[in-house]
């Protein structure tokens, strides 16, 4: 709680009150009425005892009075202060390869399912940002554009699937995609998360075309390189489990190219936890900017001032017409 006085220096005209009293007191003993004792005795009983207050109770009453009335009119005033949190978000879209052969168990249960599963905690550490996602194998496909429902993308997320489109590994035209989602973004900071496990092998575009695109418009690129040193298994066309080579389709240079292309990182995640901390390294770097503004709202407090100054000038008032009334 804040006190303050909006019209301060009326409080000055406080520092007239005294001489006020002192000239009301002198013109009051002047103006006294005479009346004849019989004995000298007797008038100095008359000036002695309760009634002596009495005759300064105007005075003080019209003081108090006119103290309460400046205070009243310099708008004494109780503030309540808060703040108000601006989040200015960023815009992310996240591009996930669903070929077939994210479905290598290294990453257990799975590269799809582990990257899928840490993809999602990343989207709810991020409220204040628009997120969308972009799925791509042979083809590229928009699965969500920039938005702040997550729970949506988070659900998407959740539900891609391998197989679903055209094999292969179409990483130039899963870049463009993402990038086409940001183009025409306002935010202070854009950025795409593109996580594979191979090689370009599919599209238009190759990846490198992708990130000077990228670059020209000012998006950063973190690239994620999934999969372990140890091959897990991995269905073949008929769902049996086949064994693949070790980094046989990684493309570690091509994606670290497209990172520092434009100014992103470039990761590996061998395991579920080097994945997850991949993505907490991400949302680290990544951080949305907090504008924080105080401000203070003021009341009126005058009121209670200005009715106590009244109600002692009409107190003085009645003390003058009863108590202390003087005949002529």
């Amino acid at each position: 709680m804040i006190f303050r006085f909006e019209e301060p220096w009326v409080l000055l005209l406080l520092g007239l009150l005294p001489l006020l009293g002192w000239w009301s007191w002198s013109r009051r003993r002047q103006s006294r009425a005479s009346m004849t004792y019989s004995g000298v005795a007797r008038a100095f009983e008359a000036n002695e005892g309760d009634e002596r207050w009495l005759d300064l109770a105007p005075v003080a009453l019209r003081l108090l009075s006119l103290a309460l009335l400046v205070v009243a009119l310099a708008r004494p005033q109780t503030g309540v202060t808060s703040e108000t949190a601006t989040a200015e978000g960023i815009d992310i879209v996240l591009a996930q390869d669903v070929s077939t052969s994210m479905l290598a168990e290294d990453l257990p249960p799975n590269r799809l399912e582990a990257s899928k599963a840490v993809a999602v905690d990343f989207i709810a550490g991020r409220p204040d940002d628009r997120i969308g996602l972009v799925m791509f194998a042979g083809k590229a496909f928009t699965q969500a554009p920039l938005t702040l429902d997550h729970s949506v993308v988070s659900s998407l997320v959740a539900g891609l699937e391998a197989g679903v489109v055209e094999d292969g590994t179409a990483v130039g035209m899963g870049l463009a995609t993402a990038i086409k989602r940001l183009h025409g973004s306002e935010a202070s900071s854009k950025v795409v998360v593109l996580l594979t496990d191979g090689r370009n092998n599919r599209g238009e575009i190759d990846p490198l075309t992708a990130a000077q695109m990228a670059r020209a418009l000012g998006i950063r690129v973190y690239t994620i390189g999934a999969g372990s040193d140890s091959p897990g298994a991995i269905p073949d066309v008929f769902g049996r489990l086949r064994r693949t080579a070790p980094e046989a389709d990684m493309d570690e240079e091509s994606l670290r190219a497209i990172a520092e292309a434009t100014g992103g990182r470039y990761y590996r995640a061998t395991d579920q936890a080097s994945l997850a901390a991949v993505y907490d390294e991400i949302d680290r770097l990544e951080t949305t900017e907090m504008l924080v503004e105080n401000f203070t709202q003021y009341g009126e407090r005058f009121q209670g001032f200005l009715l106590a100054g009244l109600a002692c000038l009409l107190f003085e008032v009645a003390l003058r017409r009863t108590w202390l009334r003087t005949l002529p």
